[in-house]
């Protein structure tokens, strides 16, 4: 078998089969296939695309590269939840203890931010003495105690998708929907969950910018889980607006905090409950509206909250911070945006306001750029809200005081006011299992 066939006869259209998936992926991690033929394939598939089969077994190969982790050790039903990137979105840091404190099982593997958006593991090391990086032997443990842990992902967990996402980002090739969903459900299989939750974002601060590429997409991932013997849901939610008001990574665990005392942003708290009533629906807890009803639940009676503390404490992180949040460090430097006209929010660019984030300190340039956890802003006016001249629009705090009249340029730009109240955008669009697609009405 030879590489230089398998390029051509994907250019052409053909169908790859199952021993020509997989010793095309064998071999480019072992060193035996080269950058440029894995790129000229990369190309190909982009242009002629793969069926469902041929993404399944991609990404069961990808999956079974690195590490493959057993959770079977742990009693019950494990549900994952994945997001597929924004801005503000700081929902595994709420919906993973609510399912918790419910009697589900959430062993979850995290990634850190890149670009505009935020990632789950800087946000958890925003919370002083917080492990991100646990033993086998003490992720399983703080799974029994606590019924959550949330970590950092592993070394190995599919070393394939690491490699080729590499090469994509340099070839134009990130943009497709077979390479998007197989490296993605290649991690959640290898990441071992008996169910996965898909948090499928569209609008200007996600990759699938329409509603119709976002049910592509996941549908694409749920027929992927489902052909690996997973219980797979896919929601897909509006990420043209920055959800709840806080972004950067301290303002984020803060503002979670405040949606598990029950006095969080209504977006913020929406989307979550409907994303943790979803994960008990798929670990057998009762139909869609009993599980929101637990999830409502553990909010109100405060076991969400205390069960997330429970696990900050268990993973070495100062859990008082979380109680009082003048305990977190401060940012030197504030400044305060202000209108400088009348009118309604008719737009806001969600990548720009992720962009002015960055660009305070909250988020990385590089992957080797150092986070300053202090650093972020507080939007104060959303989309469709009305604004008077000199009303302030976000609040930035950074340790760069250099840096503030470039992001205020790149936030301005996130906004357009108008003089007609614009008409509601729904959080959630749309729901997607095996073989049925449910949109909600706008």
């Amino acid at each position: 078998m030879r590489m230089y066939d398998l390029i051509s006869k994907k250019k052409y259209g053909g169908i790859l089969t199952d021993e020509e998936i997989f010793f095309m992926i064998d071999g480019y991690v072992k060193g035996k296939i080269a950058d440029y033929q894995m790129s000229a394939m990369l190309m190909a598939i982009w242009f002629n695309g793969m069926n469902s089969h041929e993404i399944t077994e991609l990404t069961k190969v990808m999956a079974q590269s690195g590490d493959m982790i057993d959770l079977s050790p742990i009693a019950g039903k494990k549900v994952d939840k994945h997001s597929t990137g924004g801005v503000g979105d700081k929902t595994t840091l709420i919906v993973a203890p609510i399912v918790a404190a419910c009697g589900g099982k959430v062993a979850k593997m995290s990634g850190r931010g890149l670009g505009h958006t935020g990632g789950t593991v800087d946000k958890l090391e925003a919370i002083p003495g917080y492990r991100t990086v646990l033993s086998r032997e003490e992720f399983f443990n703080t799974v029994e105690k606590c019924g959550v842990s949330l970590i950092g992902q592993s070394g190995n967990l599919a070393p394939a998708d690491k490699k080729i996402y590499a090469l994509r980002d340099v070839t134009a090739t990130v943009d497709n929907i077979p390479l998007i969903a197989s490296s993605i459900m290649s991690k959640k299989l290898a990441a071992g969950s008996d169910c996965i939750l898909l948090d499928v974002k569209t609008g200007s601060g996600a990759f699938m910018k329409t509603l119709d590429d976002a049910i592509k997409l996941a549908q694409t991932m749920v027929t992927i889980g489902e052909g690996a013997g997973r219980r797979t849901v896919a929601l897909i939610t509006d990420m043209d607006t920055p959800l709840g008001y806080g972004i950067g990574n301290s303002l984020e665990v803060i503002e979670s905090m405040e949606v598990l005392k029950n006095r969080g942003p209504k977006d913020l708290t929406e989307v979550s409950l409907q994303l943790a009533a979803n994960m008990l629906y798929l670990v057998g807890k009762g139909s869609l509206d009993d599980c929101r009803k637990m999830a409502e639940k553990s909010i109100q009676d405060n076991s969400a909250f205390e069960t997330f503390c429970t696990m900050v404490k268990e993973q070495g992180g100062d859990d008082s911070v979380l109680r009082d949040y003048n305990k977190f460090e401060k940012a030197p430097y504030s400044l305060e945006i202000k209108s400088d006209r009348e009118g309604f929010i008719t737009k806001t660019d969600a990548e720009k306001i992720g962009i002015t984030s960055v660009i305070l300190g909250a988020g990385r340039e590089t992957k080797e750029s150092e986070i300053d956890f202090s650093a972020g802003l507080v939007i104060h006016k959303k989309y469709g809200e009305k604004i008077s001249v000199g009303e302030p629009l976000a609040t930035f705090y950074t340790s760069r005081k250099e840096k503030l009249s470039d992001a205020e340029k790149i936030y301005r730009e996130a906004l357009e006011i108008g003089k007609e109240e614009p008409k509601k955008i729904p959080l959630v669009f749309a729901r997607v299992e095996k073989d049925k697609v449910e949109k909600f009405k706008e």
